[in-house]
């Protein structure tokens, strides 16, 4: 499944992987922020949320490092690249229902 057909049909959570601060200047709305230095100490919080996780950062970087990491942890994730995009995407599949 694509991205936006994750985001059509509510499937997984959007995790931002960006630090605290960053996320509280923006963010997708209904996403969790887990910065992407915590990952590994946050496991249990991450292994309650819905997967696929939708992972997504300032540009792609963080959320390419962050998807290769929990996919070494059996994580069913995606990489979605910059928030902003995750964000747009979503916006799209609300004006397509």
């Amino acid at each position: 499944m694509t991205i936006q057909e994750l985001l059509k049909n509510n499937a997984g959570t959007i995790v931002d992987v960006r630090t605290v601060g960053e996320y509280q200047g923006g963010h997708v709305a209904g996403s969790v922020n887990i910065p992407v230095n915590e990952l590994l100490q946050r496991i249990d919080e991450l292994q309650e949320l819905k997967q696929p996780l939708i992972l997504c950062c300032a540009s792609g970087g963080r959320s390419a490092m962050a998807t290769h990491i929990l996919k070494e942890q059996d994580f069913t994730c995606v990489d979605g690249g910059s928030w902003l995009s995750v964000n747009y995407l979503l916006s799209k599949t609300v004006e397509t229902v």
